[in-house]
């Protein structure tokens, strides 16, 4: 296969962990940038050149200990910051009888 998939090219990533990570930790994960969300998550977001420094990104994520919520790639349409959840997203409260 002579084409390239969009897989094997750069993108741009947004990777959710359950926890706050300090700032100081963009360096470790090569520069990308972190934001800390209210909702407890911290995003780790950028450009990541092929989907073998995605890999490394993520053992780094696996090593770091924080549990892994989300990872996904914005396409160029999409904003390049980090979107938080919906937070008008209903919620059904448990019956309890």
């Amino acid at each position: 296969m002579s084409e390239r998939t969009t897989a094997d090219e750069a993108g741009r990533y947004e990777i959710r962990l359950k926890g706050h990570l300090a700032s100081r930790w963009a360096t470790w994960f090569d520069g990308l940038s972190l934001t800390n969300e209210t909702d407890g998550t911290t995003i780790i977001h950028g450009l990541v050149v092929d989907q073998a420094a995605l890999h490394g990104l993520l053992r780094k994520v696996r090593d770091v200990g924080l549990p892994l919520i989300s990872v996904t790639r914005v396409e160029p349409d999409q904003p390049a910051v980090p979107t938080s959840r919906p937070t008008n997203s209903p919620i059904h409260p448990r019956r309890t009888s």
